[in-house]
């Protein structure tokens, strides 16, 4: 189960697991064009199931479950990854009726969208000794340089909250770990629907000059790390958080 799986990470986290075997069932506000919600998406065979609607609403976790469990016969994996930004705000950018709404909009689908998901995907990940994983960005330990905002910041570091309490809460049944990339070009997007990385190359090269690796990554690359903390691999690891963003750790 990935949410906000249609675009950017969410999208190669998708494809990633469904070649290598995985069965999907996908939540997100809409269907990539070539994909088919009563259909599979391309790429994926018959391995992907797309289900509609917002993670802000507990019952579209509930449907994208039920996908899951009607579809393909259980659930190991649940990846929670659907996002918004907040366009890189400060606290004395807007007015305040603007400002408590950008925030409200931004924690409801970065954190509340990622409680409601593990609560509808923790009973039958309990039955299967599954995984969460979640994403989480640079934003969730930096609060400067990265072009995150008020909000978004705020939003990425209560997600690691979320994964920590969860992974205390949940064991022994069921890990919790977490990816937090940094600097990858996605489709992101913002509360009011601008594209967080529209001018590429002028991002691409201040990404570069701000990481120590000098690199930008694609989501591509990105997405197997996902899978790989749902893997027998990482069976030791709970409430854990891979960085892959050029080493912004040591910088």
């Amino acid at each position: 189960m990935v949410t906000g799986g249609a675009s950017g990470i969410g999208r190669a986290v998708v494809a990633d697991l469904a070649a290598h075997g995985y069965r999907v069932a996908v939540l997100d506000r809409s269907v990539p064009e070539d994909g088919d919600q009563d259909g599979d998406e391309v790429g994926g065979g018959d391995r992907v199931r797309w289900v509609v609607g917002d993670v802000r609403d507990p019952d579209a976790h509930d449907r994208v479950v039920d996908v899951a469990l009607s579809r393909f016969g259980g659930l190991d994996l649940f990846v929670g990854n659907a996002g918004v930004h907040d366009g890189g705000i400060g606290v004395r950018d807007l007015a305040g009726a603007a400002l408590a709404e950008v925030t409200r909009h931004v924690l409801d689908v970065d954190v509340v969208g990622y409680l409601l998901g593990a609560r509808a995907a923790v009973g039958p990940l309990a039955d299967s000794r599954g995984s969460m994983v979640f994403t989480l960005s640079d934003a969730s330990f930096l609060v400067r340089g990265n072009g995150a905002g008020v909000a978004y910041a705020a939003a990425k570091h209560a997600a690691l909250g979320v994964v920590r309490h969860l992974a205390a809460d949940l064991a022994p049944s069921v890990r919790v770990n977490a990816v937090a990339p940094g600097g990858v070009v996605t489709g992101l997007r913002t509360v009011d629907d601008r594209h967080v990385f529209a001018g590429a190359d002028e991002i691409t090269a201040a990404v570069r000059a701000f990481n120590p690796l000098g690199v930008v990554l694609r989501a591509e690359q990105v997405a197997p790390l996902y899978r790989f903390l749902a893997s027998p691999g990482a069976a030791g690891m709970t409430g854990e958080v891979l960085r892959p963003d050029g080493g912004l750790a040591v910088r």
